[in-house]
């Protein structure tokens, strides 16, 4: 930002919703082993708005210690670990045993899922996989490189069509993506069909036959109501063998989803029980059912955790409603976790089967604002039995700009009525934000629209589509772009850039004009993007300019930079005796062309760099 400072926001004050799977680098092989004394933090994170006091910041030296008998009164008690198990269960096919606490032989309440219920999540367990990926994540702060490799564990499960899904974080930037079936040995190599980034989900399969013998898909139910009661089954942190975690709905509504950084319908689940278990069987699953059944009963608190990731939630019928992606860590809240409902995983799945390809959620391209003050709508014509919600500004690059205006009030979408909140009729004695009807819909559908104008009703026909931002939210598995004349090392913003070089509180830490932005700017046209000064090479041609970072470049020689390629074509065929590019903040950067492009071979073999410009400038 050259001799400007960097202003930096105030720390967060909301509870952050966090990914529950984050690569760890791999260096050497080591044994460990973990307890339920070992706390999981994860780093990629977005937040989740909601009032609360900010979350303790924890160092990087050893975690935190839980305590092993909290007094929670109002929580199931579980008996004395000392107590023998039944003789029953002692010379059974089953035992059942948690780590950390011995053998337990009784609870004081039952699992909320029915016996019926649990016999069919039992019978879907064999459809229940173990995810294993290496990952190669770009750097984008170094645009030309890619981080160590990593690897982590996640869940998946089996669906109709030989297909299995998962989470997208599960399998961002894999190298290679391994699945393994409950109780086996084999690891199959699995292949990536379609990522989902905004929606957070995946789809696999695997070309072995073997893989697919013996195992039933997963069956899809109805989005459940508030208090009904879930199981979220999956290989979290912990152990290698199959966790089953439940709780209940709590909440149902339109939510922030951190790997996407979009806002689609979740659940939110609370007050989870596990139940975590190993089942010795000596004949098939099914033979054990009722032994299952009858000693599900060790129960302890427990959130959703790492590796539970992709894991399905099966209703009290069996049923998977959901799947398992993230979790609210905060100081004053627990056990509540996020999962992915059927609506939004059946349109990620038809998306793929109607396109051959995942094309994603469409949205509206507009920020409109509430009209619950009487007063203004009284200014804008609005008359006592008219509700909806006003535009504020229109994506220039979006269809809607064609026929939408600002100050337009949006009084209906597809004949549903939208309220003063811009809140729809959702079930009984539920309402939900109208962007759920969008949603809904596919890229390419026609959506009918009721707008207030003037004092006049009109309806638009609106074909809907997908809209970029200026600055991304992902690059969708893409290496970051790069362009280097002189040692200035040019790039574009995205969001995974700003976590890069601001860490997960980018939010808080970036540059104020960034997040600006990042928060509130719109593209011009459907190729522009925020070139950025990322950072400077230091060299001999460029003294004087080495505190210059990530800072905007607005104009070339006085044209101005409406993307990066653009720039890169007009340095490199610039034949003026200068080259001038004119920065955010009134800075300018002036070099010679000549000496700049003849420094550029020198600063490129210092540094290891193989290219002064990525593969996508070049074509």
């Amino acid at each position: 930002m050259g001799d400007a400072k960097r202003k930096r926001g105030r720390k967060p004050k909301t509870p952050k919703a966090e990914t529950l799977d984050f690569p760890t680098t791999t260096t050497t092989t080591t044994t460990t082993t973990t307890t339920m004394d070992d706390v999981f933090s994860v780093t990629n994170v977005e937040l989740i708005d909601a009032g609360a006091s900010p979350s303790r910041r924890r160092g990087r030296g050893r975690p935190a210690k839980i305590p092993k008998h909290p007094e929670k009164p109002d929580k199931p008690v579980v008996a004395s670990p000392a107590r023998r198990i039944p003789r029953a269960v002692e010379n059974g096919d089953v035992l059942v045993s948690l780590p950390g606490l011995g053998d337990v032989s009784g609870v004081t309440e039952l699992p909320p899922v029915g016996l019926e219920g649990v016999e069919r999540v039992v019978l879907a367990m064999d459809a229940i996989v173990k995810v294993f990926c290496v990952h190669t994540e770009p750097n984008f702060s170094l645009p030309w490189q890619r981080k160590r490799q990593a690897s982590s564990n996640s869940s998946g499960f089996i669906i109709a069509g030989r297909r299995v899904l998962t989470n997208a974080h599960s399998v961002e930037h894999y190298t290679q993506v391994k699945l393994k079936k409950r109780g086996s040995d084999t690891k199959y190599l699995a292949t990536v069909l379609a990522i989902g980034t905004e929606c957070d989900m995946a789809m696999l399969t695997v070309d072995d036959d073997e893989f697919w013998e013996g195992v039933s898909p997963v069956e899809f139910g109805e989005l459940p109501a508030l208090q009904d009661a879930v199981t979220v089954v999956g290989y979290p942190i912990g152990g290698d063998t199959i966790s089953v975690t439940s709780g209940v709905v709590s909440r149902i509504e339109i939510l922030s989803y951190a790997h996407g950084s979009t806002e689609l319908l979740g659940l939110q689940v609370v007050d989870c029980i596990s139940a975590i278990f190993v089942v010795y069987c000596a004949g098939p699953l099914t033979d054990c059912t009722d032994i299952f059944c009858s000693w599900l009963l060790m129960q302890i608190d427990a959130a959703i955790n790492s590796g539970n990731s992709g894991g399905p939630a099966f209703n009290d019928k069996g049923n998977c409603v959901g799947i398992a992606f993230q979790s609210l860590k905060h100081e004053d809240v627990e056990n509540i976790g996020y999962v992915i409902p059927t609506p939004v995983i059946m349109h990620f799945i038809h998306d793929y089967e109607k396109n051959g390809g995942y094309t994603g959620f469409p949205i509206l391209g507009i920020e409109w604002q509430k009209m619950e003050n009487p007063d203004l709508r009284m200014a804008t014509g609005m008359n006592s039995n008219q509700k909806g919600v006003r535009i504020r500004r229109i994506n220039p690059t979006a269809p809607e700009s064609k026929v939408l205006k600002p100050s337009d009030i949006i009084l209906s979408f597809d004949e549903v009525d939208i309220a003063n909140d811009g809140t729809v009729p959702f079930r009984h004695g539920e309402r939900i934000g109208f962007s759920y009807l969008v949603s809904q819909k596919y890229t390419g559908d026609n959506a009918v629209i009721t707008v207030l104008r003037n004092s006049e009703i009109l309806n638009f026909t609106i074909k809907l589509q997908t809209h970029r931002k200026l600055i991304l939210g992902h690059n969708k598995g893409r290496p970051p772009s790069y362009y280097i004349i002189a040692g200035f090392v040019f790039t574009t913003v995205s969001v995974p850039y700003l976590r890069s070089e601001y860490g997960k509180d980018y939010e808080y830490e970036a540059p104020v004009k960034l997040l600006d932005k990042h928060l509130h700017a719109m593209p011009e046209s459907e190729d522009e993007q925020l070139v950025v000064v990322s950072q400077v090479l230091v060299a001999d041609i460029n003294i004087g300019y080495e505190d210059i970072v990530n800072t905007q470049v607005l104009a070339f020689n006085g044209k101005p930079v409406k993307n990066l390629k653009s720039l890169a074509n007009m340095v490199e065929s610039c034949d003026d005796e200068f080259l001038k590019f004119d920065l955010e903040y009134q800075q300018i950067v002036v070099l010679r062309t000549e000496t700049a492009k003849a420094a550029t071979l020198d600063i490129l073999t210092t540094h290891c760099i193989p290219s002064a410009m990525s593969d996508d400038l070049k074509t």
